[in-house]
């Protein structure tokens, strides 16, 4: 039976940090500021926005949130942008996705300032993030969240075989580029992988970012491997399930993290964290 990895419990004394790091940033001066641009009318993104609001408002970040009808131009959104880049109550800028089709969220998401990209996703923090540069700059907040809690429940990384399934610019590409400056041995794979449970099978830790419910099963797994389950997916039942079939995985994992409860805590407490980075690094470099 595997030990179930405590996403909320680890989220919570990440949000009792950060709120205390506010505290002290108050006291400098400094008033940490999050802008969330989200465009249309996505159920989903709605929920997840509004989470990130309140949360952000408990822990003293003062939230913004910047909301446009699903016939947006892409010209209103880059408008909206330049305004928050040049807005200095503003640390941390977020485009909540999916976009509208009528948006290049790549075109979107270049255009916000390095300094305040809160996802890690301008193409110079991804850069850094892949040169292995030894300064500040942000990173997606999802694989960040993960690679705490592996180090919160000792994960041994170096010269351990990862299997990423998700070849995301979220999580799938800044996980590889951290993994690898972690000297892992890290092979990234997709849905359309042929032989793709023969691969899973050879993985130490074994990371599931697909959007395919219950895609991996315990017959998929390797007997004691650490497995972090990304997925979030809303059954016919109104259910939440992760990528991973937790019940059978759970059998023969080592280390797992359930949905809900897991990856999804850890992913909004390191979104707020990282804004009272940005804050910090924009005021004392």
């Amino acid at each position: 039976m595997a030990t179930i990895i405590d996403g909320r419990s680890l989220a919570k004394t990440i949000n009792t940090q950060t709120s205390k790091r506010v505290a002290k940033l108050n006291q400098q001066g400094i008033h940490p500021g999050i802008a969330v641009v989200i465009a249309g009318d996505d159920s989903a993104s709605l929920i997840y926005t509004r989470n990130k609001h309140k949360k952000a408002m408990k822990l003293g970040i003062n939230s913004v949130l910047k909301k446009y009808p699903f016939n947006v131009s892409q010209d209103e959104l880059l408008a909206e942008i330049d305004k928050l880049n040049k807005d200095d109550s503003i640390d941390a800028i977020l485009v909540q996705q999916p976009m509208p089709p009528q948006i290049d969220s790549r075109i979107i998401t270049n255009a916000i300032s390095p300094e305040k990209d809160v996802d890690g996703l301008n193409p110079l923090n991804l850069g850094k993030l892949f040169a292995n540069q030894n300064t500040n700059y942000p990173i997606a907040c999802t694989p960040r969240g993960i690679m705490r809690m592996l180090e919160e429940y000792n994960v041994k990384l170096k010269g351990q075989n990862v299997v990423i399934i998700g070849r995301s610019i979220l999580v799938g590409k800044p996980l590889l580029a951290l993994l690898n400056n972690a000297d892992a041995t890290v092979t990234m794979a997709g849905r359309s992988t042929t032989n793709l449970s023969r691969l899973t099978q050879t993985a130490d830790i074994l990371i599931v970012a697909a959007g395919v419910p219950h895609l991996i099963s315990a017959k998929d797994i390797k007997a004691g491997a650490t497995v972090i389950d990304v997925g979030i997916n809303r059954l016919s039942t109104g259910k939440l399930t992760g990528d991973v079939d937790f019940d059978s995985a759970k059998e023969k994992a080592g280390l797992i993290t359930p949905v809900p409860g897991g990856v999804g805590p850890m992913t909004i407490a390191t979104l707020m964290e990282q804004t009272v980075d940005l804050a910090q690094w924009r005021h004392h470099g």
